[in-house]
This record gives structure tokens, C-alpha cells and sequence, in this order.
């Protein structure tokens, strides 16, 4: 019996991963900033929310399929970017490309991932979107951006809420940043995980050399190891509007920003012509005092009503989670961890199996709250919590 056969739940291939993972690698994943209180909230955020199930209602016909930027996917989810893919698993990156496919769902594809843009649109080409690290150099972005447009990709999306390096201390004590600076605990971490380190590292090692980000623009696409420089050349701290404008004009397919949290920042956004935004709070691994983003979403997508297409990130590990989230105004979840732990424990497969375990999560979720589309996902299926309903007009 395989792990993936041992597993029923996002929970449980987050433990088949954390055996299988080097804890460095786990726990760059896994875990968040500080004193991790952005990531607990986040999921608090969503328990706190409770639904009522509604009764004597045909839902015999209900589908999870729902329309997004004009075309239809099977779900409203998509994978979010995360650039510790190929750690997980040998070109994991290309493995979540092709579940997402699969699935009928988008991808999208980080600036640190450790497979080709090109070789994510030849073999996993169903809605692909690529997520961008502004460069202090724009014309390094611009590069980007073009190489982006010319693999295909539908949608841009601009981080905007890492502008400086977060304090994630648990990875300088375990020895693993991005890029890499192992130490002693590091090394006796991967012999400690043989199938891991000739799976995923050996076979890095016996194809294209040590793993490197593949994606970032030369003369930095380089093998992953420690380089002082590249702080640098990478950080972000003058990125503003006027940057938005000009990613507007070069990108023709869809834009959106990622990292968007107030009312105002949002209706911004509308009029720098952007055409989607997503409330996150990068998973809880920046900011450690930043509000969960279930919270934010109702006042966000209030304001700026049809405007714009109001997405959301973080947290998300079941199908109740995307119910609550639409309800409350988005059109779209991505989610990062949740298909990691699967890529991590299986691949394609695995992954595979994260996207399946919350598609039946959401499809019985609208059974028990009598609702057979997306679209009927609102504010009436909640109890409790008036001031939130009525914020979004329920």
C-alpha cells in the first residue's frame, strides 16, 4: 500500500510529507514567520465561521464547476505560486502543472521555481499563470514578463507584500534558505531521508547539476547556493503604483495583484486597470501581526462590488473552506500547502489527490447547505455572525 493509499485528507498527506521531507525542507514549507500567529489565525479565521444545513432540497444535480476571467474551470481554486515545489518532489513544479490541468484548474508558476516556464507550457498546458518578484533592475521584470507572454501565459501576477525579507528563523537554525547555505544539521538532515536525497537531489544532481531557478532572468539563473549579491539585485522596498502602470501596459492578458488588504489599495487597483486581486497575507509567512484573510475579504469585495475580480489565498486546506470564502465575495481560492504536502508524498499523483480531496470536500459541503452551483455559495448559508453577513449585503 502506497502513502497516498494512507491518506484521506490534507492533514494526513501533510504527516506522509513531514516523514518524507528532510525537516528543513518541511518546514520551509510548512510553517510560517515569528511566532507563527499569522498562520494560526488563518485557519482560525475559517473555523470560526460555522454554516447551517439546509434540508428537503434536490441538490441531486449540483456542480462545482464556476466561470473565472470568462472561462470555465471545475472548481473555484487554483494552485497557488510556490517556489519550494521542486524540493518536494523531482521537477514538482511541472508535477503540480500537470494535476492542475488535469483538474481543469490554473497553475500558477513562481518566479522561484526550479522548472522552465517553457517546459511547464509544452507539458502542462491548461491555464497557466506566472507570479512575478519584482526586481530592483525592472529591466530584469520586463524580461520576465515577455518571456511569460511568450510561453502562452494567461495571467500575471505581481506579489506586492514581500518588499522585504521576512524573519523566518527557523530556517537559518535548520540550515536551508533559498538559495542554499546547508550547515551541519542540514547534512545529517538529508542522510536521515535517503529516499528523498536520491529522488529529488540525486537526480538533480545526475540531469541538469544542482537545482536552480530556472525562471529567473540571466545572469542569475544559477545554480541554488548562498550568494550575498543577490539581496540586493532582488529587493523590493521601492516597488509602487507607477510600476503597476507599466507591468498594465506590457502585459495584454490578465493582471493581478497579490497582496491587496484595504479597501483603498483595492479600488486603486481598479483604476490602475487591473483585473484581478488577490486578499492574502502570503500564508501567514511575512507579516506576523497581519489579519487573517477571511476576515478582510467581506469589506474588500463590498467595496469594489463587479469591478474587479476579488480572489484569496491562505489557509485554505478544505472544501468548506472555498464554500465560506465565496460566500463571502471571492470568485477564486488559491491554495499552496495543501497541494505541496501531496506533491511531496506522490508527484502528480499526490497532488492529484490534494485537489480531490477538497473538490469532494466543497461538493458535499454545497450538499449540506443546499446549494447545487457556485453561484448559490452566499452568506445565507452561515450562522452567526450578523455584522459579517451584512457587510456583504446578506
Amino acid at each position: 500500500m502506497s502513502r497516498l493509499d494512507d491518506c484521506y485528507n490534507v492533514f494526513d498527506l501533510r504527516d506522509a510529507a513531514k516523514r518524507r521531507l528532510p525537516k528543513g525542507v518541511f518546514e520551509f514549507v510548512d510553517r510560517s514567520t515569528e511566532d507563527e500567529v499569522a498562520l494560526r489565525n488563518n485557519r482560525a479565521g475559517f473555523e470560526r465561521i460555522k454554516l447551517r444545513h439546509r434540508s428537503l432540497v434536490d441538490v441531486s444535480g449540483r456542480a462545482t464547476k464556476t466561470t473565472l476571467f470568462g472561462k470555465e474551470i471545475s472548481m473555484p481554486m487554483a494552485i497557488a505560486p510556490t517556489g519550494a515545489a521542486g524540493l518536494c518532489w523531482h521537477e514538482g513544479e511541472l508535477e503540480l502543472a500537470k494535476a492542475a490541468a488535469k483538474a481543469r484548474i490554473p497553475f500558477t508558476l513562481a518566479t522561484g521555481a526550479m522548472t522552465s516556464m517553457e517546459k511547464i507550457a509544452n507539458e502542462a498546458n491548461f491555464r497557466l499563470w506566472f507570479q512575478l518578484y519584482v526586481w530592483k533592475q525592472r529591466d530584469l521584470s520586463y524580461q520576465l514578463i515577455e518571456r511569460a507572454k511568450n510561453n502562452g501565459f494567461e495571467a500575471l501576477i505581481v506579489t506586492t507584500d514581500t518588499i522585504v525579507p521576512p524573519n523566518r528563523e527557523y530556517n537559518a537554525r535548520n540550515g536551508f534558505n533559498i538559495p542554499f547555505k546547508p550547515n551541519l544539521r542540514f547534512t545529517l538532515d538529508i542522510m536521515r531521508h535517503p529516499e528523498w536525497f536520491l529522488n529529488v537531489l540525486v537526480k538533480y544532481m545526475t540531469t541538469i547539476g544542482m537545482p536552480r531557478n530556472e525562471n529567473y532572468p540571466e545572469p542569475y539563473r544559477r545554480a541554488l547556493r548562498q550568494d550575498p549579491k543577490m539581496y540586493e539585485v532582488m529587493r523590493q522596498d521601492n516597488l509602487n503604483w507607477e510600476d503597476v502602470a507599466i507591468f498594465r501596459d506590457k502585459w495584454p492578458g490578465i493582471l493581478m495583484l497579490k497582496g491587496i488588504n484595504r479597501v483603498d489599495d483595492a479600488l486603486k487597483a481598479i483604476s490602475y486597470g487591473v483585473d484581478g486581486i488577490i486578499v492574502s497575507n502570503h500564508g501567514g509567512r511575512n507579516m506576523d501581526s497581519a489579519a487573517a484573510t477571511i476576515d478582510m475579504l467581506p469589506e474588500i469585495a463590498q467595496a469594489v462590488g463587479d469591478k474587479i475580480t476579488v480572489l484569496l489565498d491562505s489557509g485554505v486546506r478544505r472544501g468548506s473552506d472555498i464554500a465560506k470564502a465565496v460566500a463571502l465575495g471571492a470568485k477564486c481560492v488559491l491554495t499552496g500547502r495543501a497541494t505541496l504536502y501531496g506533491t511531496a508524498v506522490g508527484g502528480e499523483a499526490g497532488a492529484a489527490k490534494a485537489v480531490g480531496f477538497i473538490r469532494s470536500e466543497l461538493d458535499k459541503t454545497m450538499a449540506y447547505t443546499g446549494c447545487n452551483s457556485i453561484e448559490e455559495l452566499t452568506t445565507d448559508i452561515f450562522f452567526g455572525d450578523r455584522e459579517r453577513n451584512s457587510m456583504v449585503g446578506a
